[in-house]
C-alpha cells in the first residue's frame, strides 16, 4: 500500500469514526463566498510548462470584492507575480468575468502556504469572508465550498488535529466527506476555504491525502480509512501576518 499527498491544482488539459450526514452550514450561507479561478497560458506560458498543458485551476475566497486568497501553489501554477497583471477567469455559479489579477503577498511560513490576489476591479456580489480568530478544537464540525470540475459543492467534515510532527508541521488535518464519498474534497478544490458551522473561515484546503491500493485491474487511487484525516489545510491564522504588516 502506497500513501502520497496531492496538491490539489486542478489541471487544465488539451485532451470508523463519527461520519456526518451533511454540512453543518446551509450553502445559500456561502453563496458568492468562494470562486473557481483559471488562468489559460499565453504562448510564452504554455512553452514553459508541461505539454499539452493550456492552464491550471484552483478554488479562491474573497477577502475583499477586489482581493482573493487561495493556496499559494495555485498562483505558482498559474505562473502568476507581483507585477505583471494576467487574466484570471472567474466563476461565481453561472457568472464567468475574466479580471486581471496579481499576486499582492505571499503568507505562511509552513511548507504550503497562501497567497493573497489583488484583482484590478472589484468583482460584484462578491461576499468578504468573517475569519475565525480562535484556533479549532478536534471533533469541531467544518465545512468546505470547492469547485469540482467547476461546479460548487459544499462538503462536510471535522477537524482532527493541528500536524505535530515534521510532515504535516504547521497544518490543520481535517476528515472531509460527503456521505460515502470521501474524495468529495479532490483535484480543484485548494484554495478552498474551510468554515466553521457560524460560517467563519478558519483555515484554507492545500492538499489531498491519497492511498494506492493494489487491484487486479492496476493499482486504485483512494482516500484514507474512516477516522483519519484526509485533506491538509493552512491555519486562517496565518492571516494575521498580513494585518501585522499593513
Amino acid at each position: 500500500m502506497h500513501r502520497e499527498t496531492l496538491g490539489l491544482t486542478a489541471l487544465v488539459l488539451l485532451s470508523v469514526s463519527t461520519r456526518l450526514e451533511a454540512a453543518c452550514i446551509e450553502p445559500a450561507q456561502l453563496a458568492h463566498s468562494a470562486v473557481s479561478i483559471t488562468h489559460y497560458f499565453d504562448d510564452r506560458e504554455r512553452a514553459a510548462a508541461k505539454p499539452g498543458l493550456v492552464g491550471t485551476r484552483g478554488t479562491a475566497w474573497f477577502l475583499s470584492p477586489a482581493t482573493v486568497v487561495t493556496a499559494e501553489h495555485v498562483s505558482a501554477g498559474m505562473m502568476l507575480s507581483t507585477q505583471d497583471w494576467k487574466s484570471l477567469e472567474i466563476r461565481d455559479g453561472d457568472e464567468v468575468r475574466s479580471v486581471p489579477a496579481r499576486v499582492e503577498r505571499v503568507v505562511g511560513s509552513g511548507a504550503e502556504k497562501l497567497a493573497v490576489l489583488a484583482l484590478q476591479s472589484e468583482f460584484p456580489a462578491a461576499r468578504s469572508g468573517a475569519i475565525r480568530t480562535a484556533p479549532l478544537a478536534p471533533e469541531d464540525q467544518v465545512a468546505t465550498f470547492v469547485y469540482a470540475e467547476e461546479h460548487p459543492r459544499v462538503v462536510g467534515g471535522r477537524f482532527v488535529k493541528y500536524g505535530d510532527d515534521e510532515r504535516f508541521a504547521g497544518a490543520a488535518l481535517l476528515e472531509m466527506f460527503d456521505g460515502n464519498d470521501r474524495l468529495a474534497v479532490d483535484y480543484g478544490a485548494s484554495g478552498a476555504p474551510v468554515y466553521d458551522c457560524d460560517g467563519r473561515i478558519a483555515a484554507v484546503v492545500t492538499t489531498v491525502i491519497t492511498q494506492t491500493l493494489p487491484a487486479f485491474a492496476g493499482p486504485i487511487r483512494g482516500s484514507t480509512a474512516w477516522g483519519m484525516p484526509n485533506v491538509l489545510s493552512v491555519p486562517i491564522q496565518v492571516l494575521e501576518e498580513l494585518s501585522e504588516a499593513k
